[in-house]
């Protein structure tokens, strides 16, 4: 399992139930299932990965993650799960409303688009920045909305929804250390965020 995984697993918690959207070959939701005693359901589009997730007993569906949340029923879920997915779907605002309707607590991981590595390669280069963390060129690439941390923030904030917590990621995957904490839009590659809807 990747290893920013790991702490979207500790941000989710033990007995949920967990919806896992675009949820790759599994590995989260297994853990979640198998470790933590969660109830879960996955979301993925890619064939290889939903035979994947059969393949470990993961409970998944086949489709469009957009159109499958609209058929969820509102709080079917406690906790809805989008990891390093938001930046590749067509209406990121609207997935965060839906995922908002169907759990009342979502943790979302996205990359970072405001890195200074990616902002000096920019710089420097005059081309979009191709690295290990986000290896596409602009031409191939799955991320069709580009938004830094403080991007999110506000729209996270347009949606009337707040930040639980937030967990700056390096290149490694793991927890970012030192300054990332305090410049996160800066110096984290991505984040993981623990977000709730906001109390009228």
């Amino acid at each position: 399992m990747r290893p920013d995984l790991d702490i979207v697993a500790g941000l989710v918690g033990s007995g949920v139930r967990v919806l896992d959207l675009g949820c790759g070959d599994g590995a989260l939701l297994e853990a979640l299932i198998q470790q933590q005693g969660c109830d879960g359901l996955g979301v993925e589009r890619d064939l290889d990965d939903f035979h994947a997730c059969i393949a470990r007993g993961v409970p998944v569906t086949h489709g469009d993650l957009e159109a499958e949340l609209a058929d969820l029923e509102t709080g079917s879920f406690d906790c809805a799960v989008l990891s390093l997915t938001l930046q590749a779907v067509r209406h990121p605002d609207r997935v965060l409303t839906e995922m908002k309707r169907v759990a009342p607590r979502l943790i979302v991981s996205l990359p970072n688009f405001a890195h200074w590595r990616l902002r000096a390669d920019l710089f420097f280069r005059g081309r979009m920045p191709v690295t290990p963390s986000l290896p596409y060129q602009w031409y191939d690439t799955p991320n069709i909305h580009l938004c830094t941390l403080r991007d999110f923030e506000a729209m996270v904030d347009d949606l009337e929804m707040k930040v639980e917590s937030t967990v700056p990621v390096g290149a490694d995957g793991r927890r970012a250390p030192g300054l990332a904490g305090l410049a996160r839009n800066m110096l984290a590659v991505r984040a993981v965020y623990a977000l709730s809807a906001r109390a009228s």
